[in-house]
């Protein structure tokens, strides 16, 4: 493509209200434009981009036997009402009424519409399984949309769903979208893990992240370099480091205005880890009161896993039920149902006394009081791995995709039912598989770039090879330039040819924004001794050679297996 006959408006400088390097750069190199809040254009080498990500995607679900459908973005009311997750889902659903005054709402995810579908053309036990998939625009009303096309309020989802007789059928097919998924990733040139994580709205057994890492990313894991343990902060399990616990007796003592963790620490010049953070929590059964150690924090999804929703009690609240304000409450003489994070099962604490302005010292959980055991403490880095106990660390990163073990919750609710061998008939068992082709664009771009620009990797380039004569007005060189660009067009090399009449300072610094994995400069004085220069972009690696090796010498580079 010639540059002249393209759209591609650089700019020079970074967009005010771009945060991300990823979004900065789409911006920068032309490859996108924002139209409102969380809505993008994207622009013909984002384009390209996208459809390269998207051929790839098709070629791995092609190949674990997907067949893609196209489901519509617009849906009727009564589906969703019908699994329940109408009323479940909040603001993020775009809701309408067509002139009819019919209630609908536009497709955040399609498992209602699959299970509606499976209902109707899924009859027998012969029909499965299936696995049936679509790449197609998703909506959500997201409350602050940001970070450019990292999150956004339209974009475009490669979604499938598997369709099994049982839960052993699900199980292989959670496997292959789980392999798919490593090779789609790792083709676009991503580093990334996989992760255990919470089904969230979505339902089911069980569910697993594709997190890439990245300093944009608004999502966190707890990893462990030595066993491979990965998980979404949301459910990653630790085992905090014990201090050295004192050998106290249980005593009370005076804490004079000290109503936080920190005042009562530096006014008996201890540890946080050696005090107990009680927490007074109102759930639909009535007050909880919830016990942490002093140097953690309490992990709000995991403690409504196991003891439901629960709001903070008010002040009046935490007096009634435990006769002292919210700094001096604690478990010890408490008649309250209480739940303890696990890490407090060893170790001798300081703990609020259920008197204003007074503590209790040497309080043994287990012994001075009795709680119910839970996991509900935040994974920190320097925590010790639950599988090896090596130490863990937290890091920073970019959902890219998801999959998710969805049972038989929709196919119950919408009827998606088969008969067996026995002719007996049974609920589909479902699966479903989302990933984001424009969040494996930009995440590409967090993971490879440098001060100058992109550095694509170069399976998901826009183009491979950048023809980037200095000066269009030498007309021996624009021969030589025009002769090598049909040669490559010929040759099936993906070639954007800058035949623009700039400046050579413009012309570099374009290339290097761009990042296309190979540029060849054709130079006047490289072009007076006889060679043009060959530049790899990630590595900066440069050879200069004869005109007449510029094609099969670039095909050849591009034929490498990349590092």
């Amino acid at each position: 493509m010639r540059w002249t006959k393209s759209l591609i408006p650089t700019l020079k400088e970074d967009p005010a209200e771009a945060e991300a390097v990823s979004h900065r750069l789409m911006v920068r190199a032309g490859l996108v434009r924002q139209l409102a809040a969380g809505i993008y254009v994207h622009l013909p080498l984002g384009q390209r981009v996208m459809d390269k990500i998207n051929a790839i995607i098709r070629e791995e679900m092609n190949r674990i036997g997907g067949q893609e459908i196209t489901m519509p973005v617009l849906h009727p009311a009564e589906l969703w009402q019908q699994t329940g997750r109408w009323a479940a889902i909040g603001d993020e659903m775009f809701r309408l009424h067509d002139r009819g005054k019919r209630e609908m709402c536009l497709g955040m995810t399609h498992e209602e519409v699959i299970a509606w579908l499976a209902a109707r053309e899924i009859h027998s036990y012969r029909d499965l399984p299936q696995t049936w998939y679509q790449i197609q625009t998703k909506l959500r009303d997201e409350a602050r949309p940001k970070s450019g096309v990292l999150r956004t309020r339209e974009f475009l989802m490669k979604d499938s769903y598997t369709l099994d007789r049982d839960e052993a059928g699900l199980d292989k097919s959670y496997q292959l979208h789980k392999e798919a998924y490593c090779r789609i990733l790792e083709r676009c040139g991503l580093a990334f893990h996989v992760v255990e994580s919470d089904p969230g709205m979505m339902g089911g057994a069980g569910a697993h992240e594709f997190m890439a890492p990245s300093d944009a990313g608004e999502d966190e894991i707890a990893h462990c370099d030595r066993c491979g343990y990965s998980a979404n902060v949301e459910l990653a399990g630790s085992r905090p480091r014990n201090p050295t616990f004192p050998d106290w007796t249980l005593e009370e003592i005076a804490t004079p205005n000290a109503g936080t963790i920190e005042e009562v620490c530096a006014l008996l010049k201890i540890d946080p880890a050696l005090t107990i953070k009680s927490l007074l929590l109102v759930t639909k059964d009535g007050p909880l009161l919830a016990l942490v150690r002093g140097d953690q924090h309490l992990h709000e999804k995991k403690l409504s896993i196991v003891a439901g929703e629960f709001r903070p009690a008010h002040r009046d609240e935490i007096r009634s039920h435990l006769g002292a304000e919210a700094g001096s409450i604690g478990p010890v003489g408490a008649t309250l149902p209480t739940i303890a994070d696990e890490s407090l099962r060893v170790g001798r604490y300081v703990v609020g006394a259920n008197k204003d302005g007074f503590h209790l010292r040497g309080v043994v959980p287990g012994t001075h009081f009795q709680p119910r055991w839970a996991d509900i403490h935040h994974a920190r880095s320097g925590d010790g791995c639950p599988r090896c106990d090596a130490d863990l660390r937290i890091e920073r990163v970019i959902e890219v995709g998801n999959i998710f073990k969805l049972g038989t919750k929709y196919s119950v609710s919408l009827k998606a039912m088969y008969l067996n061998e026995a002719g007996e008939e049974r609920p589909i068992v479902m699966g479903s598989y989302g990933i984001g082709p424009a969040r494996i664009a930009a995440a590409a771009i967090e993971q490879h770039h440098d001060q100058l620009g992109i550095v694509w990797p170069e399976a998901i380039a826009p183009y491979q090879v950048h023809l980037l004569p200095v000066n269009m007005r030498d007309d021996k060189m624009v021969e030589l330039a025009e002769a090598i660009y049909t040669q490559f067009q010929g040759g099936r090399v993906e070639v954007l040819y800058d035949d623009r009449d700039e400046r050579p300072g413009v012309k570099f610094k374009d290339a290097d924004l761009l990042g296309l994995p190979l540029r060849l400069t054709i130079g006047s004085r490289a072009l007076k001794e006889g060679v043009v220069e060959l530049k790899a972009r990630k590595t900066g690696e440069e050879l200069r050679i004869p005109p007449s090796e510029a094609v099969p010498r670039t095909k050849a580079l591009l034929s490498r297996p990349a590092k």
